[in-house]
């Protein structure tokens, strides 16, 4: 938990500054933001508003996926039309039912709005901002109990590591649309114009935030994509699928100029002691150092050169300076034709 930490404020303060936190605190407005390059795509800060709403402390939000406050009840048709937004890297804006912490379904007007870096247009962060919405008539399920208590257990487990079975169990189980199984619950209202406004008002005020904190570390945010000539970016699905691997790597684009790194997991940054920002887009070469062998820099310059895998043994240095012995397997990605793309 401590290293997921570690990346969370890496990912959070180190774009923004650590002032950043008690502007955003001063916003009445109900509203999350999470980090789709790290592991889980969990919620890297969460606002006094949405834990008010929901009822949990910020210990217990923090460092999780938004999944936690999903339940039997909620529209999967919904979660789905979430994720292929996230997929796409765009706006999505809809009803959605969540529980509370104490087990209690509510509605709400659910807007998610991408935060893009404008040095090289990757999605750096997800704004979703939540309006409780009012119900009118309620309705009881007519589920049985055993998906109930199948749909109990899936709310349990993801609050654990436990994300690709997680899916699984979303992906090829029936869910009624609106439902919950033995529990009455009010059907929306349609979000009014009064709601919509709300929301893009919370909208507008974080990103102006966000905008503001960045100029102050350099590495600037926008809320709209922007193409950057000579970069290479991969897209959310495929970065948050990568960050359930636990292993070391990383990913370069042989493309562009110098090889450039465009993907460093998790357990890379761990081990070498960089941030996330202080990898991508340098060659990796930057972990050698004076004793490191050119012999063997030269030989994986080959190895590339040929586009052919090879596996050395290597010393490597740290962001703080140690060394280390690195087992360094290179391998190129192909795609379907053969042609090399990573």
């Amino acid at each position: 938990m401590e290293s997921l930490l570690a990346l969370i404020e890496q990912s959070f303060n180190g774009r923004y500054s650590r002032h950043v936190t008690e502007a955003l605190d001063e916003l009445p407005d109900s509203f999350t933001i999470t980090d789709p390059s790290i592991c889980g795509h969990p919620i890297v800060f969460a606002s006094r508003g949405f834990l008010k709403m929901c009822g949990y402390s910020k210990e217990e939000v923090i460092g999780q996926n938004g999944r936690i406050f999903q339940g039997p009840g909620t529209n999967r048709r919904s979660v789905m039309e979430i994720r292929e937004a996230i997929r796409e890297e765009r706006t999505v804006q809809l009803n959605l039912l969540n529980y509370r912490k104490d087990g209690t379904p509510f509605w709400m007007l659910f807007h998610m709005n991408p935060v893009f870096s404008k040095e090289d247009g990757r999605v750096i962060h997800f704004v979703a901002v939540q309006v409780p919405l009012s119900g009118r008539r309620s309705r009881r399920s007519s589920a049985n109990f055993s998906e109930d208590i199948m749909f109990g257990s899936c709310r349990r487990e993801v609050c654990s590591d436990s994300f690709l079975e997680v899916d699984r169990v979303l992906e090829f189980n029936s869910v009624p649309d609106s439902d919950s199984a033995g529990v009455e619950i009010d059907e929306p209202c349609e979000a009014s114009e009064l709601d919509k406004g709300r929301v893009a008002s919370a909208i507008n005020s974080i990103m102006s935030i966000l905008t503001h904190y960045s100029e102050s570390t350099g590495r600037l945010v926008c809320g709209k994509k922007r193409s950057c000539y000579g970069t290479s970016v991969l897209g959310s699905s495929i970065t948050i699928s990568l960050g359930r691997i636990k292993q070391s790597f990383v990913l370069a684009d042989m493309h562009l100029p110098d090889l450039p790194i465009v993907y460093a997991s998790d357990a890379f940054l761990k081990l070498t002691g960089y941030s996330r920002h202080e990898v991508l887009g340098r060659n990796c070469r930057f972990l050698s150092g004076m004793v490191t062998d050119p012999s063997t820099l030269l030989y994986i310059k080959e190895s590339i050169r040929a586009e052919r895998p090879c596996t050395v043994r290597i010393l490597n240095y740290r962001k703080d300076g140690s060394t280390f012995w690195n087992l360094l397997h290179i391998s190129p990605v192909r795609d379907a034709s053969g042609k090399v793309l990573t």
